[in-house]
């Protein structure tokens, strides 16, 4: 059964830090893309960020480009997001998701089949 759990969400005043982490199970991390995603109130559920398995490489909105950083450790089957310089817009659910193709570079949320429950990331002014 393919499992991922998010952690790490919380409230953190802006300007702050703030790591969230997704752990994977029942499936190989390998042969997936990841993605990280988010959904604020009364908002569409959009994409933050990206990473292509094949390569590595990774792919960022531009809300967001320079202020978080995608990573991962496959040895632990776990993907973060680190993000810093946080404003009141980055609140939201944040949700990690798996699409079980390697070869893409997506933040189309349609692109991804497996979801976690979401964590909740909270900025204060």
């Amino acid at each position: 059964e393919v499992q991922l759990v998010e952690s790490g969400g919380g409230l953190v005043q802006a300007g702050g830090s703030l790591r969230v982490s997704c752990e994977a199970s029942g499936f190989t991390f390998d042969d997936y893309a990841i993605g990280w995603f988010r959904q604020a109130p009364g908002k569409e559920r959009e994409g933050v960020s990206c990473i292509r398995k094949r390569d590595g490489r990774t792919y960022y909105a531009e809300s967001v480009k320079g202020r978080f950083t995608f990573s991962d450790d496959n040895a632990k089957n776990t993907v973060y997001l680190q993000m810093s310089g946080l404003k009141p817009e980055d609140t939201a659910v944040y949700y990690c998701a798996a699409a079980p193709w390697v070869g893409i570079l997506s933040l189309d949320l349609y692109d991804y089949v497996y979801w976690g429950q979401g964590t909740q990331v909270t900025v204060s002014s």
